[in-house]
């Protein structure tokens, strides 16, 4: 395509360029183009459809315009005046050094491409000084922006509260434009020195726009690789507050030119009540504003927190009925068990989750309370030190996101309680009011029979996937063979069900001897009896209140879940990481991925010699030499020299390799989600931004400032 490219465009001088550097150095006017040709425009990039050709040329036009040349000769340059014009810092050097290297290379052509022709008819005449006074100021104001972005500082500065009546402060970003002007920035300096001292510099809504502008030119960077790639994966994290606003953090995954598997984020999503609506507005964001075709989208995943599961399980069934490739996963950075627990639609659930959560945070904010922690496990396992030693250990990990969090809380739980009992009851100075309040105000929580008996089910239930859930974040092979085992997992789930009250009894009765052991009265919910005053023939036992209100909904829905999750195509899919040799070898070479692998016939390169070149493929393997280990995953096998003599098993490890369910191998490629948490643990709520977060999580991407400068004065001239 890039050859008829340049055979329409008359360029003789750039057929001997490759594909890539074509790509990287050379465009071409969107005017050339059928308007059926073209997929998307934005004031960003227009974007062409897959198979678009330059047609519309009109190669006499330079006949009837002599100036052309004549303009081309003014716009040569020596390099002694190039230079000249970089120390000045003029925008017109770079934009006139772009077009010295293209005449360069095209003037000894006899034909003058109208590709060229164009492009200097677009071009303004020589910038005037106020215009090119006006592009500096803008240059030096979004290089403030990105510092702020990148060094996450908040736009703000004092607020008016803090401040005594009639004082007058700038904000950070004013601050940063006087600390510039003062440093000799001489072009700011003649901006202001006639502006009055309690004056803005840049309103806010300039801010916003500009704002606006560096997110998406540092996103596009990203998506730009993304689209070169063409396949990827959607994946989404909890939903985080920003500035009093709910937002969903959306990352993507993608094989980049380096055969590495890298996630990455793109943005914030404002988030949406409504199911329905935010399934549309997630869609038109990703395809539309960001420019993504979903159908190259082959996974999509989403870590929610409890109370929001329901509502993106309808995102990803309205995403799966447009494009049925794009398979519902899991995600590999969150547990099965902890993901299957936030998905229960039981509110006592819910409840238990957040105060789980508050317990280990109150634990991890204080090393002193840790220490006390300790002292109380130590009490407790005196005869079973290395129960206590473990323990002890795990309290210094982030435990909530284990695949066994629920058997750590129940062994944990009285040594929460009496170590909580003893912060809030102590008469001495050693803990502050926030910490002892917390300490009581989460004693009582974790000492409710309501609290006991769901954590002590949510155990029970959960430890028939545990074991799955854990191959499923393990190696390739764990992987492949985890998928074989999720028959078994069901079967044995739907004979809990089969036989509920058996089994409710049993782990009723261990609730009632753990709130012995703690000395919690077992009781209904107060809710509950509250809602019943009055009602004489109420005679509910608390057995069976649980289990028709815990124990039943929460296996059924756990049940249904992993069938929505592990659906079909997900299996079909896992089934074909029999591909990656050190699988292969533990089947004794005896596989068929031929059979799994029509779901992505159209993905490959050519589907007709799939079954050719995987036979090739196995024996290969198979007749190896003895000192030759197999690779043991897909990141291992992409990496192999002689990959891409194997295109078709090559475009399968790409794709299989971005499905969310599968762990990032590299972990210097899984920053994207670390400067995520990073960001929104370091950066206060209200201080937050959409727009200077992605700056800062994106901090080592490459930006242009003159795109950023030209797409500004484009959109707001």
């Amino acid at each position: 395509r890039c050859q008829r490219w340049v055979e329409n465009c008359r360029r003789a001088d750039l057929e001997d360029k490759t594909p890539d550097q074509l790509n990287k150095h050379y465009r071409l006017c969107a005017k050339h183009f059928e308007t059926s040709m073209i997929c998307r425009s934005s004031p960003y990039r227009t974007v062409l459809r897959d198979n678009a050709v330059p047609t519309i040329f009109d190669l006499t036009s330079h006949l009837n315009n002599p100036h052309s040349r004549h303009r081309k000769r003014i716009k040569e340059l020596s390099e002694d005046e190039i230079r000249t014009l970089k120390q000045q810092k003029l925008d017109e050097a770079f934009e006139r050094e772009q077009a010295t290297q293209e005449l360069n290379e095209s003037n000894e052509q006899n034909t003058v491409s109208e590709e060229g022709g164009e492009e200097q008819e677009e071009k303004p005449v020589p910038l005037t000084l106020e215009e090119r006074e006006n592009k500096d100021y803008l240059k030096s104001l979004f290089e403030i922006l990105i510092l702020m972005g990148k060094q996450n500082i908040p736009l703000d500065g004092h607020s008016v509260d803090e401040l005594p009546e009639g004082i007058f402060t700038s904000d950070n970003f004013q601050a940063l434009l006087e600390c510039r002007i003062n440093a000799g920035d001489e072009v700011l300096r003649k901006r202001f020195e006639m502006t009055a001292v309690n004056l803005e510099y840049c309103s806010k809504t300039q801010q916003k726009q500009m704002l606006e502008i560096c997110e998406s030119c540092v996103r596009e960077e990203t998506l730009r690789e993304v689209r070169d790639s063409h396949f990827f994966s959607i994946v989404t994290d909890e939903v985080v507050d920003i500035a009093g606003e709910e937002h969903l953090p959306v990352l993507v995954r993608f094989v980049d030119d380096s055969h590495n598997l890298r996630e990455e984020f793109i943005g914030f999503l404002p988030y949406e009540a409504d199911p329905e609506i935010l399934a549309v507005k997630f869609h038109t964001t990703i395809t539309e504003k960001w420019g993504l075709n979903m159908e190259y989208c082959r996974g999509q995943a989403y870590i929610v927190s409890s109370g929001f599961a329901s509502k993106m399980k309808v995102v990803a069934t309205r995403l799966l009925e447009k494009y049925p490739q794009a398979v519902y996963t899991l995600c590999s950075s969150c547990a099965l068990n902890v993901w299957l627990a936030k998905s229960v639609p039981v509110i006592g659930v819910s409840i238990a989750l957040g105060t789980i959560e508050e317990v280990c945070c109150l634990f991890n904010q204080s090393p002193q309370l840790l220490v006390e922690l300790d002292n109380t496990i130590s009490v407790l396992f005196q005869n079973n030190e290395e129960k206590g030693n473990e323990l002890k250990e795990i309290c210094r990990s982030q435990w909530t996101g284990r695949h066994d969090t629920f058997e750590v809380l129940v062994d944990l739980m009285q040594a929460l309680v009496l170590c909580l009992d003893a912060v809030s009851s102590d008469s001495s100075v050693r803990w502050n009011n926030f910490i002892a309040g917390r300490a009581f105000v989460l004693s009582s929580a974790l000492t409710d029979f309501d609290f006991i008996v769901t954590i002590v089910i949510l155990k029970n239930v959960l430890s028939f996937t545990r074991a799955f859930g854990k191959n499923l974040q393990g190696q390739t092979s764990d992987v492949f063979f985890a998928a074989s085992s999720l028959t078994a997992v069901l079967h044995s789930l739907n004979e809990v069900m089969e036989n509920i009250e058996v089994y409710h009894e049993f782990w009723f009765e261990e609730a009632t001897n753990l709130a012995t052991k703690l000395d919690v009265q077992i009781k209904l919910p107060g809710k509950f009896r509250r809602a019943q005053q009055g009602n004489l023939d109420s005679e509910v036992t608390s057995e069976n209140y649980y289990k028709e209100i815990l124990s039943v909904p929460t296996v059924e829905h756990i049940i249904q879940e992993l069938k929505d999750i592990f659906s079909e195509q997900h299996l079909k899919a896992l089934k074909c990481l029999s591909l990656v040799p050190s699988v292969m070898g533990q089947l004794k070479f005896n596989t068929s991925e031929e059979h799994h692998a029509d779901m992505y016939k159209n993905d490959l390169p050519n589907p007709d010699t799939l079954s050719a070149e995987l036979h090739c493929w196995r024996i290969k393997w198979k007749h190896r030499g003895k000192d030759i280990e197999l690779p043991a995953t897909i990141y291992e096998a992409l990496h192999l020299p002689d990959i891409k003599f194997f295109p078709n098993v090559y475009a399968l490890l790409k794709v299989l390799c971005i499905l969310p369910v599968m762990k990032v191998e590299n972990e210097k490629y899984e920053i994207g989600r670390k400067r995520l948490k990073a960001y929104l643990k370091n950066t206060l709520t209200e201080q937050r931004s959409s727009n200077l977060a992605l700056l800062n999580i994106n901090f080592d991407i490459k930006h242009d400032l003159d795109l950023m400068v030209d797409t500004y004065i484009k959109l707001y001239p």
